[in-house]
């Protein structure tokens, strides 16, 4: 299980060790912060985001790395929405979503994987199976991410799919740590989850 997981760090630079390490605690924080509803969740994210795109780049994971940088994008995106204020209360509060935004959704799913699966192909990058599972994770990850700048509670149903298709995905690639930090990502995901839904039941009970 220990090869499995760090086997291939053997022959990684101690910066992309340290690096990966960041990415790793920022990552939990991130997480950890989103499911407290607290804004933090966004410059800690931004971050791990950010040095994540450098560090799939060398690995030469473009599915993953644009996806990351669509994570920055949407990071500042959900940082300014949480943040509006009215009357000294958050304009955007915990909500499921309706028939509209399921169908944007869908839409932003679909068009996700057509971006990256065009990136490879404009690139003339080949396309091995786990690529395929990297498209497909990657309309799951960013649709989690568009829901969670709305408080939408699905983001949480989306990132735990991507994060239990990552766990041995990352593994396999030789990116133990992130592997590892999936791991942690699914249960933090299982908590904040049951946190939302709570939040959510009972301004539902109040506003009934």
């Amino acid at each position: 299980m220990i090869e499995f997981f760090f086997g291939a760090y053997r022959e990684t630079s101690w910066l992309n060790i340290g690096l990966e390490s960041i990415v790793f605690v920022f990552g939990i924080l991130s997480v950890w912060y989103a499911g407290k509803e607290n804004i933090l969740v966004y410059p800690t994210g931004l971050i791990a985001t950010v040095i994540t795109v450098y560090l799939l780049y060398l690995a030469g994971y473009l599915g993953d790395m644009i996806l990351n940088g669509y994570y920055s994008c949407m990071s500042i995106y959900g940082w300014y929405n949480w943040s509006r204020m009215k009357a000294g209360e958050q304009v955007v509060q915990i909500s499921r979503t309706n028939a509209k935004e399921k169908r944007i959704g869908v839409a932003v799913f679909v068009l996700t994987i057509a971006i990256v699966y065009a990136v490879y192909r404009l690139t003339n990058t080949a396309i091995a199976p786990e690529n395929y599972i990297d498209i497909f994770t990657s309309g799951v990850f960013f649709l989690g991410m568009y829901y969670m700048a709305l408080k939408k509670i699905e983001n949480w149903t989306m990132w735990l799919i991507g994060n239990i298709i990552s766990v041995p995905l990352y593994a396999y690639r030789g990116l133990g740590i992130l592997a590892i930090q999936f791991i942690i990502f699914t249960i933090l995901v299982v908590q904040a989850y049951i946190t939302w839904y709570k939040i959510l039941k009972k301004e539902e009970v109040t506003h009934g």
